[in-house]
């Protein structure tokens, strides 16, 4: 069993920055999959970026080159730099973990409770 904590989520200016973290209890954090999904109002979730445990990384063409997923096993803790940001980008922002390597169809099992990101024009 995971469990998942997200923080960092707030109101920032289009073009502005931010990290969000997860923080993930478990013996076992290095060997899952982690990742980032979003959702907007109105919309269905979004997949954003994964990394697995060897640390390769995955991410959505819409934030390729502004955001980077990185994950720190001795902390249990899973990051998503956020630059760039752009008002499309306003979204709650949830952690996700799986066992399973990660794959374009891969089935999230462990979820955070979101953090919510809005970026103002």
């Amino acid at each position: 069993q995971v469990q998942l904590v997200e923080s960092g989520g707030r109101l920032v200016q289009a073009g502005g920055s931010l990290r969000l973290s997860c923080a993930a209890s478990g013996r076992t954090f290095t060997s899952y999959t982690m990742g980032w999904v979003r959702q907007a109002p109105g919309k269905e979730r979004e997949f954003v970026a994964a990394i697995t445990w060897i640390s390769n990384k995955y991410y959505a063409d819409s934030v390729k080159g502004r955001f980077t997923i990185s994950r720190d096993n001795a902390k249990n803790t899973v990051y998503l730099q956020m630059n760039s940001l752009k008002p499309e980008d306003t979204a709650v922002y949830y952690c996700a973990a799986d066992r399973t390597p990660y794959s374009s169809n891969i089935h999230w099992t462990f979820w955070g409770q979101g953090t919510q990101v809005t970026v103002s024009s």
